[in-house]
């Protein structure tokens, strides 16, 4: 099979995008071709993109923690909107049977997962009604720390206050998780919080947006020691797409640029704070995008040494697809949006990668994960 039919052929899944923001602030439908962005329904059919879970972010400089329920709810509901407004493209999926059954009847497949254990408020009860709502993962904490899980993003700050990984409660939260039926993400996730996980679940876990720390220096890439790890769990690792996370040449430009960057962005919320106003996703995006484009696009080759090296070091059985998709200023070389996502599977076969394990890479890994949350919850018994 060429790999224009072993593409075409697959289940693809992508386990992260941040577009909900756009659904909420922009007032865009994801099925108008219009503005699309780096995923649109389009984009998505041309790469045979088939199931997207769309990622439910509160950003907590713009929203209290105590109060970010709302903003996970309205993210939740313009999600669901979605589907309502294009029943005969889209198809909402709680299950891996769902996305099964959606993908043979050529429907694309919504899916939810929070990023920021923030969004719960420190609450069981609003986890499970996240879940009741049809979210299935869970990224315990995004670049922040919250009050019971550390953050890669700020682990080295001494003026934020540290639980030296999960607390009790935070393990709380990973046996309930456990018994819903929904998988644990541990991207953003210090590597204490990683390892502490990894000692508290009895399920296997995903990454659903990171890459490996050995190519390129990120802090929230995994080591080859928590990828060996994430086999023995067996779960799965889903490549980010982010520039700053797949070329260290470009991770140390783009940190270069974080003072000046933060002027920019401080003067720019500083209008909207005037208003009493959040600052709306797309305006600190502008800046981001901004600013990469002075560093310029890291090679493509880059992206697909992540996948290699993953697949060297956990195994095939252990890789997937995280782009990021809506959630970063820029994208690699020869990666312009969902449609291209075939060069993925190109470039892989290229370096000797058969249909079969691409099958694995490219969805069946994280339907194989899904399917055993499921099973182990109490949900299916």
């Amino acid at each position: 099979m060429t790999p224009a039919h072993v593409h075409a052929s697959a289940l693809v899944i992508d386990t992260h995008a941040d577009t909900p923001q756009r659904f909420v602030d922009e007032h865009w439908n994801f099925t108008d071709s219009l503005n699309g962005g780096m995923l649109n329904y389009d984009s998505a059919k041309q790469g045979n993109l088939d199931a997207q879970f769309f990622s439910i972010w509160v950003d907590p400089h713009q929203y209290a923690a105590n109060a970010s329920a709302r903003r996970t709810l309205e993210l939740i509901d313009g999600t669901l909107e979605q589907v309502r407004r294009a029943p005969d493209k889209l198809q909402f999926c709680a299950s891996a049977d769902d996305i099964l059954t959606a993908h043979g009847q050529g429907k694309f497949c919504v899916l939810m997962g929070i990023e920021g254990g923030h969004s719960i408020e420190n609450s069981l009860g609003l986890l499970r009604d996240y879940y009741r709502l049809g979210v299935r993962y869970m990224t315990l904490t995004w670049s922040n720390t919250n009050d019971w899980a550390d953050s890669s993003g700020d682990v080295e700050d001494p003026t934020i206050p540290h639980h030296n990984g999960l607390t009790p409660f935070g393990k709380e939260v990973i046996a309930e998780m456990n018994r819903l039926g929904m998988m644990v993400d541990i991207s953003h996730a210090s590597d204490k919080t990683f390892w502490d996980v990894i000692a508290a679940t009895h399920t296997p876990i995903i990454a659903s947006h990171s890459s490996a720390r050995a190519l390129t220096q990120a802090g929230r890439n995994l080591t080859d020691e928590m990828l060996l790890a994430m086999k023995k769990n067996n779960g799965v690792v889903m490549v980010n797409f982010h520039q700053s996370f797949i070329d260290e040449d470009w991770r140390q430009a783009w940190n270069a640029q974080k003072p000046e960057r933060k002027i920019a962005q401080d003067a720019m919320e500083a209008g909207y704070k005037a208003k009493g106003i959040p600052v709306p996703y797309n305006a600190s995006n502008k800046i981001d995008r901004e600013f990469a484009a002075r560093i310029g696009r890291a090679p493509f080759n880059s992206l697909i040494d992540h996948f290699d090296h993953i697949i060297k070091t956990a195994g095939i059985d252990h890789v997937g697809i995280g782009t990021d998709f809506d959630g970063i200023p820029t994208l690699p070389e020869g990666i312009d949006n969902a449609a291209d996502l075939p060069k993925i599977t190109a470039s892989l076969m290229a370096r000797g990668y058969t249909p079969a394990e691409m099958q694995k890479l490219l969805g069946g890994n994280l339907l194989r994960v899904f399917r055993e949350v499921e099973i182990a919850s109490d949900n299916s018994k």
